[in-house]
């Protein structure tokens, strides 16, 4: 079991442990926005004209319009028709599932989705590998009992650093009404074509309505949440007293991120910069499993945590999503890190080169 340790400073490419600055490969700020001194100068900016916080309902009789703005721009980057933002990734999962719940839609999840878009606080997911539960997906919709399912799954696997592929959408019946729910919170900001996401791998089919949601506190660097799909169903879930009722995502942030183009782009660059030095460190290596340009390298090698702890080094490592769970060890790249962080991690995993 991984001590647990209690700090005063948020981490970027470091982290102070009593008193002992390590290398902090951990974490989902995979971009670095949290630590971006441009991104901060912005939100303050923000925060002159917005204050600190709207607690205000979306649907009151007086609107902020940069919601609009933020939520039109938010579509543009991931290539989706329309965006509807939220004060957190949990909650737009939550807002579309209790949306479709009501409807009597029946679901039906995918391995690993994640406890966002779960219509109950436990559920039993499938255990199988994604790929094989794929296979087996055109017969379960099938024999379903209502004639509008909901299929709940992940973009990607972040715990275990597996790629999904979306082909087995081609192979769904065309004959009932489909929801595909993808939730992108490890996608966003950090694949597809400049980080835009889940949304061009997955094919259009006419009785598929796509609905992604995501969390914006990863790459992004945000505390909120969104949902893409198209105007019509962003237009009934806006409609409902579960949004109406909820207070939205602090407006400095959409002010900062209308502004902020070039520097998720240059984040985004340096990003990926980084993983593939690291990749280059990797090799052929059996030591790590990991999807090519991702930010996260999972080991079963729990002991890493401890061996690259005591060299001052600091990697994800902890029960998720309960404390019940097997601890996930992994290694997380960010936008932060220097060239000689890598070349200093790739030391300690392989020997100097």
């Amino acid at each position: 079991m991984t001590e647990n340790f209690k700090i005063d400073q948020l981490p970027g490419r470091t982290i102070d442990l009593d008193g002992q600055e390590c290398l902090f490969f951990s974490g989902t700020s995979y971009l670095g926005i949290a630590q971006n001194a441009h991104f901060r100068a912005l939100l303050i900016e923000g925060m002159g004209q917005y204050g600190t916080v709207f607690g205000s309902s979306r649907n009151g009789n007086f609107q902020l319009r940069i919601y609009e703005e933020a939520e039109a721009k938010l579509a543009e980057f991931a290539r989706a028709e329309a965006a509807l933002t939220v004060s957190s990734g949990m909650l737009a999962g939550q807002a579309v599932v209790n949306w479709l719940k009501a409807q009597d839609f029946g679901f039906i999840y995918g391995p690993n989705a994640h406890p966002a878009i779960w219509q109950e606080p436990t559920l039993t997911l499938p255990q199988q590998s994604f790929d094989a539960w794929a296979r087996q997906l055109p017969g379960l919709v099938s024999a379903a009992t209502t004639q509008h399912i909901v299929i709940a799954v992940n973009a990607v696997d972040a715990l275990f650093s597996i790629d999904y592929s979306f082909d087995w959408v081609h192979q769904l019946p065309d004959n009932q009404e489909i929801t595909l729910l993808v939730d992108d919170s490890h996608g966003l900001g950090v694949i597809g074509p400049g980080g835009s996401g889940i949304r061009d791998r997955i094919p259009v089919r006419p009785n598929v309505r796509l609905i992604i949601t995501a969390s914006l506190a990863k790459a992004m660097g945000m505390p909120g949440g969104v949902i893409f799909a198209n105007s019509e169903t962003l237009n009934a879930i806006r409609r409902t007293a579960f949004f109406g009722a909820c207070s939205p995502m602090p407006p400095a942030y959409l002010y900062a991120y209308c502004r902020a183009t070039e520097i998720y782009r240059s984040a985004f660059e340096r990003l990926l910069a980084n993983i593939r030095r690291f990749e280059n460190r990797v090799g052929h290596s059996d030591l790590f499993q990991h999807i090519p340009d991702y930010p996260v390298f999972y080991t079963v090698q729990d002991r890493l945590y401890s061996s690259l702890l005591a060299n001052r080094i600091f990697v994800y490592s902890f029960a998720y999503p309960s404390p019940t769970d097997k601890p996930n060890t992994r290694i997380v790249i960010n936008a932060l890190h220097q060239p000689e962080d890598i070349e200093q991690l790739g030391d300690q995993l392989y020997g100097k080169t």
